[in-house]
């Protein structure tokens, strides 16, 4: 087994970075490097070649866990993921497959792309179904056929 230590980056101040670049560079090939700044947000300098490692090993855990879990039946697929979001619990049973299926899907999707957005996002829509189901009144409402007519839908530019 391959063990690996996980360092905090160090920092430096942007004025240093503009005034010594190769020291910070040399930093930069220890080890991630933040870089504050006082007039913006924080930059984070790391080697490309990590960056790529990290992705690759990224895209090989989501095909694992995609692999795994499409192999599960649905029930104990979700079993296992209920264990990091105990929110499941409040969802139908019927919904239960199509939160394993689109969080398998995001986690690839993201994986590929480097862009984990994708996967928070889907977590974060899920979630907000699972808080529509624990309020029984509110779910009620949502999910009920519309009777009424409310006539015609304008389009996106009236």
């Amino acid at each position: 087994m391959v063990e690996t230590k996980a360092t905090e980056p160090q920092e430096v101040q942007w004025s240093e970075l503009q005034r010594d670049p190769r020291s910070v560079a040399a930093l930069a090939d220890t080890g991630d490097v933040r870089v504050r700044r006082r007039d913006g947000a924080t930059l984070l300098l790391t080697r490309e070649d990590r960056v790529m490692a990290a992705g690759e090993g990224a895209v090989a855990a989501a095909r694992a866990l995609r692999n795994v879990l499409t192999h599960l039946p649905a029930e104990q697929a979700a079993e296992a993921l209920a264990d990091e979001f105990p929110w499941l619990a409040l969802l139908p049973a019927t919904d239960l497959p199509l939160f394993v299926r689109d969080f398998v899907r995001a986690a690839q999707i993201s994986a590929e792309l480097g862009q984990w957005g994708v996967l928070g996002q889907t977590v974060r829509e899920w979630k907000a179904t699972a808080a529509v189901y624990a309020d029984g009144a509110l779910a009620t409402e949502l999910t009920r056929p519309l009777a009424d007519d409310h006539g015609p839908v304008p389009g996106p530019e009236e």
